[in-house]
């Protein structure tokens, strides 16, 4: 397995796995509508290109054989989502398609992370995770994170919670 940097020539594959991992984790707890919503506005190929482009933000893929099984979205500075503090570093998205997952491609994808944080002289890496995703806060949880807020998240006409979680370097 390889970890790779997301270029701009990249972007349908990014969009591809975008979609299909996200709708796997989070269809069967959602409505049709909103997961449709999601879906178009999150992850259509101007957001995905501007989101590749902004020196804020990187992207990694996770590589089998050639083929793209998950990806890695982290933010620094003013790209962070919620805190943007510059002694942290955010990880926005770590996806893996579910036919990889039990292959610790994830845990591979959060040392990346932990790696740039390093590089980068960061304090803490830190995430938000909906509340109701209990597989990815238990895996949050191994990698030694810890509860240190919650926050709202707008999911089409939906409030749901983020729980807010820190990883100290």
């Amino acid at each position: 397995m390889q970890i790779t940097s997301v270029h701009i020539s990249d972007v349908q594959t990014l969009q591809e796995l975008s979609r299909q991992t996200f709708f796997d984790t989070f269809a069967a707890d959602n409505t049709p509508e909103n997961m449709q919503h999601f879906l178009d506005t999150h992850f259509d190929t101007e957001k995905l290109t501007e989101e590749i482009n902004n020196p804020h933000s990187a992207f990694y893929f996770a590589m089998i054989d050639g083929k793209a099984i998950g990806y890695l979205k982290i933010n620094f500075g003013p790209a962070q989502t919620e805190l943007q503090d510059d002694k942290g570093i955010e990880i926005e998205r770590i996806y893996v398609l579910k036919e990889f997952q039990g292959l610790k491609v994830g845990k591979l994808l959060f040392e990346k992370a932990v790696q740039l944080a390093k590089d980068r002289n960061a304090a803490y890496v830190w995430l938000g995770v909906w509340e109701k995703n209990l597989k990815a806060i238990a895996f949050y949880e191994r990698q030694g994170f810890v509860q240190f807020d919650k926050h709202g998240f707008q999911f089409g006409d939906e409030e749901q919670t983020d729980l807010m979680m820190k990883f100290v370097l």
